[in-house]
């Protein structure tokens, strides 16, 4: 899946509207809608910050994944 789709995604899913999501980021919404049809890429920093905003990692908004959040887990202790 592309970026543009997994963005739409997440914005549509969250109920948040492309001007919502360029006043939080500082963009244009014709920014956003640029992002969204494939025709531009948001810099890297903008890029973490919509992980940030939707709560997933930057992997799966790029597409290299297909589960949006990160599992950490714990090493086991020490015996």
């Amino acid at each position: 899946m592309q970026f543009q789709i997994r963005l739409k995604q997440l914005r549509e899913s969250t109920k948040t509207s492309q001007h919502q999501l360029a006043m939080v980021l500082g963009v244009s919404q014709s920014t956003v809608g640029m992002w969204e049809s494939g025709k531009n890429l948001p810099s890297v920093t903008t890029l973490m910050e919509l992980a940030d905003y939707f709560g997933c990692t930057t992997d799966y908004l790029l597409g290299r994944v297909d589960y949006p959040y990160l599992e950490i887990k714990k090493a086991p202790p020490e015996s």
